[in-house]
């Protein structure tokens, strides 16, 4: 995988953060922790996207599996 590096400026108490939370769980660097903090940020938005996109209803498809069609044996 390619990477590119990257600067940011985090304040003290998540730098104590992430530094605490590398030497608890052995990740390799302060990178990997924000690496793993960006994943769960981007699956949970997914999430969001999904949860939203199954409350749209499609009527027509109610319809449908409700004709008893589903239930013949061909």
């Amino acid at each position: 995988m390619q990477v590119e590096k990257l600067s940011i400026s985090l304040s003290a108490p998540l730098v104590r953060f992430v530094e605490s939370y590398k030497l608890a769980k052995g990740c390799k660097s302060r990178s990997q922790v924000i690496e793993m903090a960006l994943q769960l940020l981007r699956q949970q938005e997914l999430e969001a996207a999904y949860r939203a996109a199954s409350t749209e209803v499609d009527h027509d498809w109610d319809v449908t599996i409700a004709d008893g069609l589903a239930d013949e044996a061909w």
